[in-house]
């Protein structure tokens, strides 16, 4: 952790008199690392102020608080004894989808002389991100609600394709609506009358199947064809074959029948 410095509050409040309209400072401590949290993460910067923060744990900042709602977040630049840093902060009150599509208008470093840092901000900060929230204003006005995804249309007829065991893609002709038999010849599945079925060969690689299958349902749903996927169950594992039952043959004596003799 880069040992805090004194001479931040002094500055900030420096800075915050030679910006122009009207301007004012709050100098905030931080004990422990998470308190900096509520703070950072309204940074409006994608540049090397958001890296400061995210990579040192730094004892204090300060929050100009500008017209119009404006707020310049400004903290010392680890390892620049003789440099700060100065970035905006994202405006509050708006939500996320109008503000997320706008460019971040970033911080930069700036000297620690007041003069010379207000020169610097006014002409490299401020334009910037007075364009960013007339763009986030704007978005609010066009757009209050974020876009929600809205639900797929309900679907009459519904084709089921199923992933065999042994590599083929297909779908009993049965379960096969007529509208999309010809969709699927013209995405290469054949008709296989032994099988009773729309297959498509194993043969085909399974990054030209894939490609193949998705041809097939991006066709079949703008016909108005509801597709779903389903793997097919596994087989059976084989049965070992039953001895055949040996059949008990009558033993024979080997030894000649004795005679008597009378």
């Amino acid at each position: 952790m880069p040992p805090t410095r004194t001479d931040l509050s002094a500055f900030a409040a420096a800075l915050a008199e030679r910006l122009p309209g009207a301007w004012t400072s709050e100098y905030h401590r931080h004990p422990t690392y998470q308190d900096q949290f509520p703070t950072v993460e309204r940074l409006w910067d994608a540049g090397h102020v958001d890296y400061i923060v995210s990579q040192y744990v730094l004892g204090h900042y300060a929050v100009l608080n500008g017209p119009d709602g404006e707020q310049l977040y400004v903290t010392d630049r680890p390892l620049y004894r003789h440099q700060f840093v100065v970035a905006p902060l994202e405006p509050d009150g708006f939500k996320t989808h109008q503000i997320s599509p706008v460019r971040e208008p970033n911080g930069i470093a700036v000297p620690n002389d007041p003069v010379r840092a207000a020169a610097a901000v006014t002409r490299r900060v401020l334009p910037r991100y007075r364009a960013a929230l007339d763009a986030v204003r704007h978005n609010a006005f066009s757009q209050p609600e974020p876009p929600h995804r809205q639900p797929a249309p309900e679907v009459a007829q519904t084709l089921t394709l199923v992933w065999y065991p042994d590599g083929v893609v297909g779908a009993p002709y049965d379960s096969v609506p007529e509208e999309a038999r010809m969709t699927l010849f013209g995405c290469n599945f054949q008709y296989r009358p032994n099988e009773f079925a729309f297959v498509l060969p194993a043969s085909y690689s399974s990054k030209e199947r894939a490609l193949l299958v998705q041809l097939a349902a991006q066709r079949l749903t703008l016909q108005g064809i509801g597709v779903n996927f389903r793997r097919a169950a596994p087989l059976p594992p084989p049965t070992a074959a039953s001895a055949p039952a040996s059949k008990m043959l009558p033993m024979v004596s080997s030894s000649p029948k004795s005679t008597s003799r009378r």
